[in-house]
């Protein structure tokens, strides 16, 4: 017995030695805290500051590169667009209602369909169709100010002059809540608010950027489905790029607009 009480009274005496220690004797490290968005100035903004966000955007948030790459060929190169633009609108295919290279460009993003670049369109669409999503909707949801930063941004890249005017001001916080969409009520919706149809096809869309969504219930279950959603880096498809999908889902959608999809998808077959 008491060899059993030594044992006891030793091994909380290592404990309490070194819980004493790691709270006291080493550093703790706490971690930095979440970056805060910065706030704008426009009224203090320069072109070439207009220009760097447009830079970081197409980089970032717009998910432009994930597409407009040399690697995967899944949509045209935009280093020369500002160039480009204007011949794009003397294409006798051409039928959007762009009159300037800048407004091509802006339109290219807002109406990706308005005019598709020769081999660049939805499979058997013969190119009237493009897979590219709005960058105004959707999981992107770019502000006018952000599309007119990025048309700066690749006008410059181009070497053509920058037609684009700076923002006067940028939207407040109470404007952008008060349009902030409604959560989705049907899994329809969920698909339409995020832009799903725009790579995959799901729902009655027809988007071929992504793996076919039409009857992936007969393959996977709803676990894997939902870790997709909410990280798709972890298991990434053969034959799609890892990285390609937004990786903010889980942030952005509520959860019972993820449970909808989630479970609009396993019956899916």
């Amino acid at each position: 017995m008491k060899t059993f009480l030594k044992v006891v009274i030793f091994s909380l005496a290592v404990i309490i030695f070194y819980a004493f220690y790691a709270n006291k004797m080493i550093p703790q490290v706490k971690p930095a805290p979440p970056p805060v968005e910065a706030k704008l100035d426009m009224g203090s903004l320069t072109m070439e500051q207009f220009i760097q966000m447009g830079e970081t955007i197409f980089h970032g948030k717009g998910t432009c590169e994930l597409c407009h790459n040399p690697v995967g060929g899944r949509a045209p190169l935009l280093d020369q667009v500002g160039k480009r633009a204007e011949e794009r609108l003397k294409d006798p295919r051409y039928k959007g209602k762009a009159k300037t290279g800048e407004e091509y460009i802006r339109e290219s993003m807002v109406e990706p369909s308005a005019f598709v670049v020769a081999g660049f369109g939805v499979t058997g669409t013969n190119d009237t169709q493009s897979p590219m999503p709005v960058v105004t909707s959707g999981a992107i949801g770019l502000k006018d100010f952000e599309v007119d930063a990025v048309i700066a941004y690749l006008q410059q890249k181009a070497g053509v002059p920058v037609t684009v005017q700076l923002p006067k001001e940028a939207p407040s916080a109470a404007k952008e809540e008060a349009h902030a969409a409604a959560p989705a009520k049907t899994a329809e919706e969920v698909v339409a608010k995020y832009g799903c149809g725009a790579c995959h096809k799901v729902a009655g869309q027809q988007g071929a950027l992504g793996p076919d969504l039409t009857k992936i219930g007969a393959k996977r279950n709803k676990d894997y489905l939902r870790s997709k959603i909410l990280d798709p880096k972890a298991t990434p498809v053969p034959g799609f790029p890892s990285g390609m999908m937004p990786q903010d889902f889980g942030a952005k959608m509520t959860a019972g607009e993820l449970e909808m999809l989630v479970n609009y998808l396993a019956k899916s077959k």
